[in-house]
């Protein structure tokens, strides 16, 4: 009954629940403005720093991922490095074990030393000196040893995988500059964070009321299933959008508009409420005389 009482009080002085409105939105448009800058430009922004250096570090030769006493793979699965000492500044490496699979067969080579070189056509080799290679087949007694001065091993790096760019990694004006239905999809939910951050904080006003028929836990109750209907509902909009099958120009605003739409009458329905309190409080005041 407190929450009832201070009801009481709140229409006696002549206000409504609109008076809480513009409190809320003092308190509620700073958060907009950050979500809003969060979505739009500094969240697309890191996840493309992000989406760069892992590009960076898949593009690394074998020889720059080489540590001195760890065994490493190749990125083709091909191959096992192991060395005993590396110097980075000149890509040179000494007392080398390599296991490699070729055609089927398995390959073993120790080296003194060895270096990584580069071609005129930009193709990267390691180098390496003073060694001996086994080859043959796992359990097979044919097994072939050769002695060499110098052995090259061609390197097979990754491409940078700086294609086609995701649309989360892109900025809105690179969105507008390369529109396609995911991008615009995207770009829907981002202007969408905002805007439901500011109708989710104006329903909290008319969920605030408290019925002491109905229980505390009925608003909040009601206020989890609201969010989460509004998320799944904004996330279907935009597989839509993404799939073509809503328009880009409708995009997400159906569902924001619906939302808009429960705030009204949530709203009315509270202020009715509100009316039959301040109409009650003269028989309240006759009945204490």
């Amino acid at each position: 009954c407190y929450r009832d009482s201070e009801m009481v009080v709140w229409f006696a002085n002549g206000k409504s629940l609109i008076d809480f409105v513009r409190p809320v939105l003092l308190f509620a448009l700073p958060l907009v403005l950050a979500v809003a800058g969060l979505s739009l430009f500094l969240s697309p922004w890191a996840l493309k720093q992000s989406a760069e250096y892992a590009n960076r570090l898949e593009a690394r030769s074998d020889v720059s991922r080489i540590s001195s006493g760890v065994f490493r793979e190749s990125k083709n699965a091909d191959r096992v490095f192991f060395v005993e000492s590396v110097d980075l500044q000149s890509n040179k490496i000494e007392n080398v074990f390599v296991q490699s699979v070729q055609h089927q067969k398995l390959g073993v080579i120790v080296a003194e030393k060895g270096f990584q070189e580069t071609k005129e056509n930009g193709d990267k080799f390691i180098v390496l000196q003073n060694g001996r290679r086994y080859e043959g087949t796992p359990g097979q007694a044919d097994y072939r040893i050769v002695d060499f001065e110098r052995y090259a091993m061609r390197i097979e790096n990754k491409a940078n995988q700086s294609g086609t760019p995701s649309a989360k990694t892109m900025s809105p004006q690179a969105i507008f500059k390369e529109p396609t239905p995911e991008r615009f999809a995207e770009l829907h939910w981002r202007i969408g964070l905002p805007v439901s951050v500011l109708i989710l904080s104006l329903l909290a006003i008319p969920l605030s009321y408290v019925n002491p028929r109905a229980g505390r836990s009925a608003n909040l109750i009601l206020a989890i299933l609201i969010y989460m209907t509004y998320s799944n509902l904004m996330s279907i909009a935009q597989a839509w959008v993404a799939q073509g099958k809503l328009s880009p120009l409708i995009g997400l605003w159906p569902v924001h508009a619906l939302m808009a739409l429960i705030l009204l009458l949530m709203f009315y329905r509270r202020l009715g409420k509100g009316k039959k309190w301040a109409f009650s409080l003269p028989s309240l005041r006759a009945k204490a005389v």
